[in-house]
């Protein structure tokens, strides 16, 4: 694997212990992170919540030089994206993840808001969060989906329409899509649940495919950061609440932060 040329503290920790509008009180604490949190997110509906969440963090972030959030969910990065474009126009999205998260409300089965972040993050149902966040879409070209394979029928057609770029979770082919994109500031979302659930050391919340070992997703990381410098992260902590506190899920967090060149 490739060691990025990354001193270590070069990332500013952020957590942010929340799945929706659940408080993940067992989350990994993270020395010297600055926690994302209120004692509740109590607004008037669940979006309101929601949206008074990511703009806690959108807040964070824009106050961060190089920030890399650890979240419960995928929500998160509306948060993110919103902070980072304060200071950056050009961004680039890497979207490593098992699923599209590409459902809007109008296809979605589930009405999962979480498994709709990509379609906001990309100005699709604007009206549910990203809109009242203040996001700017991200156009499909600047987007680039690694990895995913448990898609729904309809997000699957979703996806084939749109322009958001499409690569297997290798390192070759990710970086060869983003040599053909040419990046100039780019975000790294890092979907957990990308690797293969044999090779994590507790069950995820939802139950994916096979997919890549956590030492390719490592490879994968590391010829992405090697090739061009994000300047922000997002990593997605699906486990449940009950096994999210496990010494060992706290030490494959730290595994795949350094992919990246963070030390947690």
């Amino acid at each position: 694997m490739l060691a990025p040329e990354i001193a270590p503290g070069d990332w500013d920790v952020l957590v942010s212990p929340w799945h929706l509008n659940e408080k993940i009180e067992a989350f990994p604490g993270i020395v010297g992170a600055a926690p994302i949190t209120r004692p509740s997110y109590a607004g008037s509906s669940e979006l309101s919540s929601l949206v008074d969440r990511c703009r806690d963090t959108a807040d964070a972030v824009g106050g961060s030089d190089r920030p890399l959030l650890l979240s419960g969910d995928c929500l998160a990065a509306l948060g993110i994206v919103t902070g980072l474009q304060r200071r950056y126009s050009d961004l680039t999205v890497v979207w490593l993840d098992a699923h599209g998260d590409f459902n809007n409300p109008a296809i979605s089965t589930s009405g999962y808001l979480a498994g709709m972040s990509l379609a906001m993050v990309t100005g699709r149902a604007p009206e549910v969060i990203s809109g009242p966040l203040g996001l700017r879409p991200v156009p499909d070209e600047r987007a680039l989906l690694i990895g995913a394979r448990d898609l729904d029928d309809a997000e699957r057609d979703a996806l084939k329409v749109s322009r958001v770029r499409r690569a297997v979770p290798d390192p070759a082919a990710a970086r060869a899509a983003l040599e053909d994109a040419h990046p100039s500031s780019v975000y790294i979302h890092l979907d957990i649940d990308i690797v293969d659930g044999s090779d994590l050391p507790a069950a995820l919340r939802w139950e994916t495919s096979a997919g890549p070992s956590i030492a390719a997703v490592e490879d994968c990381l590391a010829h992405i950061v090697d090739y061009s410098r994000p300047i922000g992260a997002c990593m997605a902590c699906p486990w449940p609440a009950e096994r999210i506190g496990e010494p060992a899920v706290a030490r494959t967090m730290g595994r795949l932060a350094r992919a990246m060149g963070a030390v947690l």
